[in-house]
């Protein structure tokens, strides 16, 4: 692919984006996107495993968004195989010599929110910005093509080795990598990588791997209680939106922590039926980061505890489930070394760091850390992308000249 098919290619996801585990089109575009090439494609069970995951999408849900991609052009039969198997691609492509197992993992959701109508955003002004209140607000449409790009470089098969690109759902909420760990795609991986567009870097920038993070836990609490007239007999009810705003209080009042920096947030809460009925229901979301994994596990208890003493005090019972999880990130120094020797010889590189703390949770980590505890090595590639806005903001945008430049730095790296 040249530089106009990578735009071409990047402009179609961004005018397209689609959230967490709702990636049908995305998904079908890029698997046309790799006809032809000699790869071996694995999607549906075989690249990853949905039985775990809390709080998947609706079926209208998955119906309304397969009808989008059918819509945007994406062939019917593929849009419903999509929205029936899953969204994730696993795409192995093999060298000519024997070699090192290379893993990537690519991210392709976007975010549930409204991209800039500003007529000066780069996307509005020439025709490609999103207008279905998705928004690729953090690079997934360049990492996308990022992946897509170096299968078509690699298709000469001219390296060692094999890569086994992972285009992963739902990175948004950390929820896509652990179910393709559940389905063993990442078991084989010598060498795992993950690769970002830094928006707060200038083009030119290279960092040869994230550190740190935060690990963090995405729970979801049911509460469920009994409804009663609230005036007739509200002795009979038992009030299911009172045992969660306790929680909510308890959960934003814990301590601090002395070893670690922590973070606790109460993101939304759900319930009643009526203004004069108990409460019979409730939902709460929330989540606990820190930048000790025992230490987010610490919170994540004392959050059950807390849910589990407002509900006994109110008589409702309650359940809590994780939804999403990350861990912090140690990359090795070997992969680091490699990917700054090979970023500092581009021609396109103006500025290479060795590494740089990640403030936020990425679950790029959780594959980095479980190819790390089977013998491998792991490393998270940041190429700078100049955005105008911030990641997460509706005037998030990446200079498309750094797609090309992170896939020859990627190349490069594999090739050795």
């Amino acid at each position: 692919m040249d530089f106009e098919q990578l735009v071409a290619f990047r402009r179609e996801l961004h005018r397209n984006p689609e959230p967490a585990f709702l990636e049908i089109g995305t998904a079908a575009r890029i698997e046309q996107a790799l006809e032809g090439l000699e790869i071996r494609v694995r999607t549906g069970k075989a690249a990853q495993d949905l039985s775990a995951v809390v709080n998947f999408p609706a079926p209208e849900t998955l119906d309304e968004w397969a009808a989008r991609a059918a819509d945007s052009g994406v062939p019917e039969e593929r849009a419903r195989y999509f929205r029936e198997n899953g969204t994730a691609l696993v795409v192995d492509i093999a060298g000519a010599r024997p070699g090192p197992r290379w893993g990537l993992r690519v991210d392709i959701d976007a975010l549930p929110m409204r991209e800039s109508t500003d007529a000066a955003h780069f996307p509005v002004a020439n025709g490609f910005a999103s207008t279905n209140g998705a928004m690729h607000a953090c690079g997934h449409d360049a990492h996308a093509t990022i992946g897509v790009g170096l299968l078509h470089r690699l298709s000469d098969h001219d390296f060692a080795g094999t890569l086994r690109i992972l285009f992963q759902p739902a990175e948004e909420g950390v929820r896509g990598a652990q179910t393709m760990i559940d389905a063993g795609v990442a078991d084989e991986i010598d060498n795992m990588l993950a690769v970002h567009m830094a928006g707060d870097m200038a083009v030119g920038g290279v960092v040869g791997s994230f550190t740190g993070g935060m690990a963090t836990r995405k729970l979801k609490v049911d509460f469920a209680g009994k409804a009663a007239h609230a005036a007739g007999t509200p002795e009979a009810g038992r009030n299911a939106l009172l045992a969660a705003s306790m929680s909510a209080l308890g959960i934003m009042g814990l301590p601090r922590f002395s070893t670690a920096d922590t973070r606790l947030n109460v993101g939304t809460l759900v319930a009643g039926d009526g203004v004069n009925i108990v409460p019979s229901s409730a939902v709460m979301t929330c989540e606990a980061r820190a930048t000790d994994d025992e230490v987010v596990d610490e919170l994540v208890d004392r959050v059950r505890s807390i849910v589990e003493g407002a509900s006994l005090a109110q008589g409702v019972r309650a359940n809590v489930a994780v939804m999403g999880r990350s861990a912090t990130v140690a990359p090795d120094d070997e992969l680091i070394d490699r990917i700054v020797h090979v970023a500092t010889a581009h021609d396109e590189v103006t500025e290479v760091i060795r590494t740089r703390a990640f403030a936020g949770s990425d679950d790029a980590n959780l594959l980095i850390r479980h190819v790390q505890r089977r013998g491998g090595k792991g490393a998270y590639l940041m190429v700078g992308a100049g955005s105008p806005g911030p990641h997460h903001s509706e005037n998030f945008d990446i200079a498309e000249e750094t797609i090309p430049t992170a896939i020859e730095i990627l190349e490069s790296l594999i090739r050795g």
